[in-house]
């Protein structure tokens, strides 16, 4: 089971391995009081499209087909988190706002998609 989360949520029992998905470290939460296993900031949006997208609704789509891309070119990261989600629930972490738009969803459904194909 993979889950999506804010970072700032308490964690659960549910969770599982618990890992920051943000290529930044969340505002306003202390290293102390961060909550998580593992932080992969290179599985995050490069700089440029994360700027670019800013959260905008209107833009989701083409971040989603972007990131999507990214995510092909990140396979060292993606099979990591693809381990974990075999052995255990996994919950990626995020620090957005958005609970719909982000890219720990983005990231969810690829997850997803390619445990079901192998």
């Amino acid at each position: 089971m993979i889950r999506v989360k804010r970072v700032y949520e308490q964690p659960s029992d549910q969770d599982g391995l618990r890992v920051l998905v943000d290529r930044l470290w969340p505002r306003g939460l202390r290293k102390s009081e961060a909550k998580f296993d593992l932080w992969i900031k290179e599985i995050a949006p490069e700089d440029r499209l994360r700027k670019w997208f800013s959260h905008d609704p209107e833009k989701w789509e083409e971040f989603r087909k972007c990131y999507l891309k990214e995510l092909d070119q990140k396979e060292e990261y993606v099979q990591e988190l693809l381990e974990k989600a075999r052995e255990t629930d996994l919950t990626l972490l995020y620090s957005a706002k958005d609970e719909t738009f982000n890219n720990a969803v983005v990231l969810k459904e690829y997850l997803e998609s390619r445990l079901k194909s192998q």
